[in-house]
């Protein structure tokens, strides 16, 4: 028999559990837990029904069901450069409609034709389509229900399922079998249909404007005591735009009405910026420049409605912030005059002949290191009708041929290509292309007389420019030569390049959206690289004129131009607020030449002004009070005449700065299409709208 195996040393004996009292233990821990439990949820049901009963008491009168509407903060206004207001905003009188989650369509259609009788006048039917006018014609519950009876039980099963139609489907049928004769309205009822329209598109416990307009006393009062009989309508108001400067308007832009909300092409990046569908928003020029300045915070609030759709109580969750202001670099006395000079101006361009056929006349007065805009001057003239209108944002749209002022940056391309050198001396003479008629200056009578660069300027010399264009392409002039158009596109590229540095013919930075960067012309000739040279081929700007002209002035560096100067906080008052922000200066490049190159540009322009007698520009000098550096031009264009016979024009262009030796003010003047008389004689209009405007800053400012 075996023995059985001892215990090692200090090896206790193995203990054997009762697997019952491990079930009991686990059990115990488990009442435990659940008795935790049951503690939390009594805590929590004396927290409820005992110690804030009244609030939960409150809580259980309604389903649960709750609505956050977000309403518009009004906008900010814009005001000039004195603090005048230029646009602000004007209170108008409205019906609105709140709509509950228990209006019917049937009641909604009621309350529509019931206002007809009171406000008959402030709705326009026009905006109604079919189908609004079968949806209204549907709301009738006799109508729907003489539909629903024109279907049989087949219409309404889906053959594909073989299912019912669900209520979507359904609306559509009963869609198709409204007739036209269904909804041949009288105008009250297309009244009617137009108020329902804008009801039934209303979120519920959402508020909209279905109408605005002057309400007399008894039509608010009529509403307020009929509160059951209109339900959901009440009177406010709302803001609209309102224009202190009609000259400026069509700069300033326009907002979006809250029926229209947002624009569906920029729905989305507005949206992420946290707007609302329905939020009025600046779709054009400053409105849209500074939309998120002008725009302010919308309020939130919270509904809370009842088991029977009532509303129990409102909560504002965000306050209302209204948009912040804007004030302008633009002096409204001062663009109003800018705007006097044009139509003094064109009137006697008239009276001598010349304006006939014009579309008007333009002007941008800028400061020359800052950017600012002082005047956006414009007026657009109906060579039919003869009407004179303002044109302010024609300076920053319409594109003209810029003619001989761009003649410092044909210099500047040949310094920049190494073909010119300082104030190179040229020989001005008639260019006889193979094959092309021959191009000579006006001072020469077909000889020859060797000039600089700044006499090039002095009399504008169109042979300098060619022959510098030439010279460009690596084929200096020689008579009755050939043009090889190997180089042409890359020379073209060249000079382009020179006149993009000064804004020409690229976008010139504005700070608001809108502005053309001129036309460039896609038929790279030689010809037309010729002609470019002296400004008869790409168009430009009035604003791009002045830039240009204010970058010569700034010793080469270029610089955005703007109107806004600042941001301001908006009290509410109709006062201009404390300064948030400064709209600061941008550079935008700097002319790639020496500063002894600009101060040669700067002293022909001089020379344009105060030369001998052979001197372009030597009117802008007439009567004027300061010192003007010019250059001016004539580019030959042509325009059709009421008959459609085609005239040869010209375009008469200004880019000056004052005073010469310590520049304030750029400008850009340009008139288009003005005719021509024998001999080649044309306006001086454009050197006398140039003296005025300068004459006119330094009577109202004062020259430092």
């Amino acid at each position: 028999m075996k023995s059985k195996k001892s215990l090692k040393k200090n090896q206790s004996p193995k203990v054997l559990v009762n697997p019952s009292k491990a079930i009991l233990n686990r059990i115990n821990i488990l009442f435990f837990v659940i008795f935790a439990l049951f503690l939390v949820l009594i805590g929590r049901l004396y927290h409820m029904q005992i110690a804030n009963k009244a609030f939960y008491d409150k809580k259980l009168i309604s389903t649960g069901s709750m609505a956050t509407v977000t309403e518009g903060a009004p906008r900010g206004q814009i005001y000039d450069a004195n603090g005048n207001v230029f646009v602000g905003n004007k209170a108008v009188q409205t019906i609105t409609f709140t709509r509950t989650n228990k209006m019917t369509a049937d009641a909604m259609r009621q309350v529509a034709t019931k206002l007809v009788s009171l406000i008959p006048d402030a709705v326009n039917p026009k905006e109604l389509t079919e189908r609004d006018k079968k949806d209204f014609f549907l709301a009738d519950p006799d109508n729907l229900a003489k539909i629903q009876g024109q279907l049989s039980n087949k219409d309404k099963i889906d053959r594909k399922t073989g299912e019912k139609l669900d209520e979507g489907k359904l609306y559509a049928k009963y869609i198709s079998k409204v007739t036209a004769s269904d909804i041949d309205f009288d105008q009250n009822t297309l009244i009617a249909a137009t108020l329902y329209k804008k009801m039934n598109a209303t979120s519920n416990f959402a508020t909209t404007i279905i109408a605005s307009g002057n309400f007399t006393a008894t039509q608010q009062a009529e509403i307020a005591e009929n509160e059951r009989a209109y339900k959901g309508i009440s009177v406010g108001t709302t803001w609209e735009r309102e224009y202190h400067d009609p000259t400026f308007a069509s700069v300033v832009g326009t907002v979006t009405s809250e029926q229209i909300g947002i624009p569906a092409e920029d729905l989305s990046a507005y949206l992420k910026k946290g707007y609302s569908r329905n939020d009025r928003v600046g779709t054009s020029y400053l409105e849209k420049g500074y939309e998120e300045a002008l725009h302010g915070t919308s309020g939130v609030k919270q509904i809370i409605v009842g088991k029977s759709g009532d509303v129990k109580k409102t909560n504002t969750l965000v306050k209302e912030v209204p948009g912040d202001n804007l004030k302008l670099t633009i002096d409204s006395k001062f663009q109003q005059g800018v705007q006097d000079i044009l139509k003094k101006n064109f009137a006697a361009l008239q009276g001598e002949g010349y304006g006939a056929l014009s579309k008007g006349a333009y002007a941008v007065v800028m400061n020359p290191s800052s950017g600012a805009i002082y005047a956006l001057g414009g007026i657009a003239h109906d060579k039919t009708t003869g009407s004179i209108t303002d044109d302010a944002l024609g300076a920053i749209q319409n594109a003209f041929t810029p003619g001989s002022v761009v003649k410092m940056a044909t210099i500047t391309a040949g310094w920049q290509n190494n073909v010119l050198s300082g104030n190179q001396v040229l020989t001005d003479q008639p260019i006889a292309i193979a094959g092309s008629p021959v191009k000579q200056s006006w001072f020469t009578n077909g000889g020859a007389l060797p000039i600089s660069a700044v006499q090039a300027l002095e009399y504008s010399s169109n042979t300098y420019m060619i022959q510098t264009a030439l010279d460009i392409m690596g084929q200096p002039y020689h008579p009755q030569m050939t043009i090889y158009t190997d180089k042409l596109d890359d020379s073209f590229k060249k000079l382009r390049a020179a006149y993009g540095e000064y804004g020409l013919g690229v976008a010139t930075g504005l700070d608001i959206p809108g502005a053309t960067p001129g036309y460039l012309g896609q038929n790279a000739d030689a010809g037309n690289y010729l002609d470019e040279s002296f400004g008869q081929y790409d168009t430009y700007t009035p604003l791009q004129l002045a830039q240009y002209a204010a970058t010569i002035a700034n010793n080469g560096k270029r610089v955005a131009p703007r109107l806004v100067a600042g941001i301001y906080s908006n009290t509410g008052d109709g006062t201009l607020g404390k300064l948030k922000e400064t709209i600061p200066s941008k550079t935008l490049n700097t002319i790639d030449t020496s500063q002894e190159n600009i101060n040669l540009l700067q002293q022909g322009m001089f020379q344009v002004t105060h030369g001998g007698s052979m001197a372009t520009g030597k009117d802008v000098m007439n009567g004027a009070n300061v010192s003007i550096n010019a250059k001016t031009g004539t580019s030959e264009t042509y325009t059709l005449d009421a008959s459609g016979n085609q005239i040869y024009t010209s375009v008469n262009n200004v880019v000056a700065y004052a005073p010469s030796d310590n520049p304030q003010i750029a400008i850009g003047v340009m008139i288009p299409d003005t005719l021509i008389k024998a001999g080649g004689v044309t306006t001086h209009a454009n050197q006398d709208i140039t003296r005025d405007i300068v004459n006119l800053y330094n009577s109202m400012y004062g020259f430092k």
